[in-house]
């Protein structure tokens, strides 16, 4: 049996992710203007202090996280679709995790040598 839906309720259902979208991007908006202010206020105190940013913790972190993602993706795919296109959506985070991790290993042995 066929359930026929209203068209009010198709319309709701199709506003839902544009609300989402649009409240996604105020959050954001008022984030970034917020913070910018804040910053601005620290620099006209003299109190600003430009935060430090770890490349080879961040690259550690997500070539692990996207190499992880990328195997599990990738046996999945296999085990579920066989070759072709669709194993490349395992394939790709792999790979990316494979090289962030090359460039940890890179970086970290210039830096202790």
């Amino acid at each position: 049996m066929e359930q026929q839906h209203s068209t009010a309720a198709q319309v709701i259902i199709a506003i839902i992710p544009i609300v989402g979208i649009v409240m996604g991007s105020v959050v954001v908006f008022f984030y970034l203007l917020w913070d910018h202010k804040r910053n601005t206020l620290l620099i006209q105190a003299g109190q600003y202090s430009k935060p430090r940013f770890d490349l080879l913790t961040f690259s550690l972190l997500t070539g692990l996280l996207l190499g992880s993602v990328g195997i599990a993706l990738t046996i999945f795919l296999v085990i579920a679709v066989g070759t072709g296109f669709g194993l490349l959506g395992g394939i790709i985070p792999l790979s990316m995790g494979i090289g962030l991790l090359a460039f940890y290993g890179i970086k970290r042995g210039y830096r202790d040598s």
